[in-house]
């Protein structure tokens, strides 16, 4: 007799996949905004004159792009404790997600960065600006639009990485899919709505973020 497929069973609890979804979407928003900000930071810091600055900061993308993501959190969650550091599940799936968003963030904006002709700059001191509005207002705008789409790609990636962090027992999409299939065993029916979700997130955010880039760096973005 085949596989009867029943994906009434997981009408009741569709509650639950809402709040995994929320819960998903909450960490990836959180990595993204810090992320970004921290890796236009840490970009900008490595045009800097101070050397041990440029040198810590390559470690630190050397370190976060060579180990998997599962590991960081790990350290984050289970061995940061021994320092007297405690961090709830949720807190150390944010960080986690932060610290490595952070780190693919600085090499892309750093890539942009230096995409933006020179001249910019000295056009800028030409009318009197200083150093920081140059950067603020002529090459920071130009160097994030040249990489906006690599950017974009990389929060995706940060969100569906961010299905691991059920191992910590924080209670995202995955979590609310291993929970449910444990209690009707339906396995395929739980895991395939979990999948489809997950590509439609990745979808809807890849065309969103796209199309406010597009407004936002008006036209530059494709």
């Amino acid at each position: 007799m085949g596989y009867r497929f029943d994906f009434g069973a997981l009408v009741q609890y569709l509650g639950l996949f809402l709040e995994g979804t929320a819960v998903t979407l909450g960490l990836t928003a959180v990595a993204a905004l810090l992320g970004v900000v921290l890796g236009i930071a840490g970009a900008a810091a490595c045009r800097g004159k101070h050397v041990w600055c440029r040198r810590a900061i390559a470690a630190y993308v050397e370190l976060i792009r060579n180990t998997p993501f599962i590991v960081q959190m790990f350290f984050i969650f289970f061995a940061l404790p021994s320092l007297g550091l405690r961090l709830t599940a949720l807190q150390a799936a944010a960080l986690a997600m932060t610290v490595n968003l952070t780190a693919y963030a600085i090499e892309i904006i750093r890539a942009g960065l230096e995409s933006v002709p020179r001249e910019q700059s000295e056009a800028g001191r030409s009318i009197g600006l200083r150093p920081l509005p140059i950067f603020g207002l002529i090459v920071l705008p130009q160097a994030i639009a040249n990489v906006y789409p690599a950017l974009v790609g990389q929060i995706v990636i940060t969100m569906l990485e961010s299905a691991v962090v059920s191992q910590i027992a924080v209670v995202d999409l995955t979590h609310v899919a291993d929970f449910i299939q444990s209690r009707n065993f339906r396995s395929f029916e739980t895991y395939l709505i979990v999948t489809v979700v997950y590509l439609v997130l990745a979808v809807l955010m890849r065309r969103l973020l796209t199309r406010a880039g597009r407004r936002l760096f008006a036209g530059r973005v494709r």
